[in-house]
């Protein structure tokens, strides 16, 4: 399966930090597609297969654990992280 444009790149884990990184600079898009997926209601399957380009049944724990990692990011972005990107 061919992973999305949006994923180019894409760790397993997404940073931890409390500042904006190269990396969710370069995955903004891919953060704004998984939290506009959770708000309509997609599955975790689906958020896998379809925004991160990881097959949920044959890579069960690969997809469980980028999606929460990047859901979490994401999360984190929307929720205090914006601050940043609205000062640089």
């Amino acid at each position: 399966m061919d992973a999305p444009f949006l994923t180019l790149g894409l760790a397993e884990d997404a940073p931890v930090s409390d500042s904006i990184t190269a990396y969710d600079r370069a995955h903004f898009a891919t953060y704004l597609s998984l939290l506009y997926a959770t708000g309509e209601g997609q599955s975790d399957e689906e958020m896998a297969r379809e925004i991160l380009g990881i097959d949920p049944v044959a890579e069960a724990e690969r997809a469980r654990r980028t999606l929460g990692s990047h859901l979490s990011r994401a999360r984190w972005l929307a929720e205090s992280g914006y601050r940043a990107l609205l000062q640089s």
